[in-house]
């Protein structure tokens, strides 16, 4: 367990205490829903990044050109060069 300690204005917490909101429990609920609410905020951000990403077609030519690259340089790496 670990222990935290804030500053926060004064009449914050005891409006904060008042309302329950300081109990162990409470904050442990408010901190899991905010890291969970960030979480997803983040999956939305990368979602939209991705839907603007321009995913044009790849062909043939383009896949045997990196093939062929990468069969090169497993030859020279075989071969010490």
């Amino acid at each position: 367990m670990t222990t935290l300690t804030i500053d926060v204005p004064d009449d914050l917490a005891e409006e904060a205490k008042n309302a329950g909101l300081l109990a162990p429990d409470a904050v442990e609920a408010m901190l899991r829903a905010t890291l969970r609410r960030c979480s997803v905020d983040g999956l939305f951000e990368a979602a939209d990044t991705f839907a603007t990403v321009d995913f044009s077609p790849t062909t043939l030519a383009e896949i045997q050109e990196g093939v062929n690259a990468v069969r090169s340089q497993g030859r020279r790496r075989a071969s010490g060069s």
